[in-house]
């Protein structure tokens, strides 16, 4: 004799069926955000590189951001196909000029690739004739659209700065990041090392000094930068969360 389904029970089984898609589906949505959006084996072109404007690489970079503080970065494939691509020629977007600090993966912050960008490193992320040089090969020689200053978080050496710090040719390096300290004089608070919003904002306003430094010793980039070929900006690196933000 066969049983007959009551209402009750066919309730009870279209609850369950509705709860179990529910919860597939939650569980593709927490899958899909969590899969990097490509796997990419190509390396830009020097023709996909000057059809960018600045802006249009700013703002890559602050969508590759996101991605990378959302643990969302791009697959890249770094194949010996893929590397000998790039030994024909490079056509990077941007220079970016960042501190020696090693929690720093320049590329990774900005999900960038082989051959995409120019990166600079010196401790306190300043700028010196040797750094100008570079800037100035990357966009007026090779056809960079953007230099990037970057400061971060808990700068040894803008904390050797604050705190007047002697020791071998460290001292002489950090004379460079000095005027950020002088910029910072009007803080309303304690100005030491130990003050983390202290020296967020040297480290802020060392930026700022490295971009006015530019600007003012390297006629190549500012007339650049005049004609709209380039743009040179400021930003601040948050190691705690990844996260990038461009100053002004």
């Amino acid at each position: 004799m066969k049983k007959q389904i009551t209402p009750f029970t066919l309730i009870l089984i279209t609850l369950f069926f509705v709860s179990c898609n529910m919860f597939s589906s939650k569980q593709q949505d927490a899958t899909s955000e969590s899969i990097p959006i490509e796997n990419v084996k190509h390396v830009m072109t020097e023709a996909e590189r000057d059809s960018l404007t600045p802006d249009e690489v700013i703002q890559e970079f602050k969508e590759g951001n996101a991605r990378f503080k959302n643990g969302n970065r791009t697959i890249r494939n770094h194949s010996e196909a893929v590397r000998k691509a790039a030994t024909g020629g490079q056509f990077p977007k941007a220079m970016v000029l960042s501190c020696l600090d090693s929690r720093i993966p320049v590329e990774d912050v900005f999900d960038q690739g082989i051959g995409d960008v120019f990166v600079g490193r010196v401790a306190g992320n300043f700028v010196n004739t040797d750094l100008l040089g570079s800037m100035e090969f990357a966009c007026k020689v090779a056809g960079a659209k953007i230099i990037v200053v970057m400061g971060h978080q808990h700068c040894g050496a803008v904390k050797g700065a604050i705190d007047d710090v002697h020791l071998g040719n460290i001292t002489a390096m950090l004379e460079n990041i000095k005027p950020a300290v002088a910029m910072s004089q009007n803080f309303n608070g304690k100005k030491s090392s130990k003050n983390e919003e202290f020296v967020k904002l040297v480290a802020e306003n060392n930026v700022r000094n490295a971009i006015a430094q530019i600007r003012a010793k390297s006629e190549i980039l500012r007339t650049m930068e005049a004609n709209g070929e380039i743009k040179i900006v400021g930003a601040f690196y948050t190691l705690s969360t990844g996260e990038l933000e461009l100053l002004k």
